[in-house]
This record gives C-alpha cells, structure tokens and sequence, in this order.
C-alpha cells in the first residue's frame, strides 16, 4: 500500500506548528515559562550585550504577532523573575540566573528537535525551509496590506 503525503497547506503548516509548540511549552513549563516569555527571553539571551526594552519588544511584536504592549509586559514579568536586569537607565541585560535558564532548557529543546528532524534529507529540510519562507513572505504581505 502506498501513502500519500498531505498537500501543504495552512492546516498541516498549523498542525506542525502547534505540535512543536507544544513540545516546547513542556520543557519551559518546568522552568516557569510561557512561550511568549521564552521569546522575550530569547531575544535578551541572543544579543551581544545589554539590549533595550524596545528591542526586545519589538523583535517579541515581530516574531509572534502580539502587541507592543504586550511584549513590555513580557518584559517586565522578566524583570520582576529575576532573568533580566536593568544595566543602567535604558538598557536591560539577562542575569546569571536567566543565562542559566536559558541554557538548560534550549539544551533540552535542542535534543527533542534532533530526535524530531532525525532522518530527514537535507534536500526534503532545504524544500521546506524555501516553501515556509515564501508562506511567511505571502503571509506578511498580506498582513501590511490589512493594515
């Protein structure tokens, strides 16, 4: 018998999203994290230095679609947990304790996503990676043009 792979389309784009989602809301579920704090985080944790509040919330607006309001929340929440530190009037920095976090979960996460990609050709990873990249364009366009 012979299957028949599903026609990407939104649905399985959002089935594989949520799944992966999932898998990750698991892991920062023990270390006290949402996904969106993750995201915040994540920004702090990749940058070469202490960032400002803006640029945390706006590269949180621009990776999960949520308001500037709403990225300075996150930011403040990760403030008030001690992941992030205020390092003068206008710059924040992680902390040692945020750095520790950080470390260990992206550590799990990235042995979850070895075992999840396992056995997929580069080729079939390069396809996909040029097809999700022109959804997102579209999708964008889209959303400026909504605006």
């Amino acid at each position: 018998m012979t299957t028949t792979a599903p026609l990407a389309d939104a649905r399985t784009l959002g089935l594989a999203h949520y799944a992966a989602r999932a898998v990750l809301e698991s892991v920062l579920s023990r270390y006290d994290l949402t996904f969106a704090q993750n995201t915040a985080l994540r920004f702090a944790a990749l940058a070469d230095g202490p960032v400002t509040r803006d640029e945390i919330a706006d590269g949180v607006t621009g990776s999960i679609r949520t308001g500037t309001a709403e990225a300075h929340r996150l930011v403040d929440e990760l403030l008030a947990g001690g992941f992030l530190a205020a390092d003068g009037p206008s710059r924040i920095r992680l902390t040692a304790s945020g750095r520790a976090v950080y470390d260990a979960y992206s550590a799990e996460v990235q042995e979850i996503s070895a075992r999840i990609w396992a056995g997929l050709s580069p080729e079939d990873r390069a396809a996909a990676g040029r097809v999700l990249a022109h959804v997102t364009e579209r999708a964008e366009a889209e959303l400026a043009a909504r605006a």
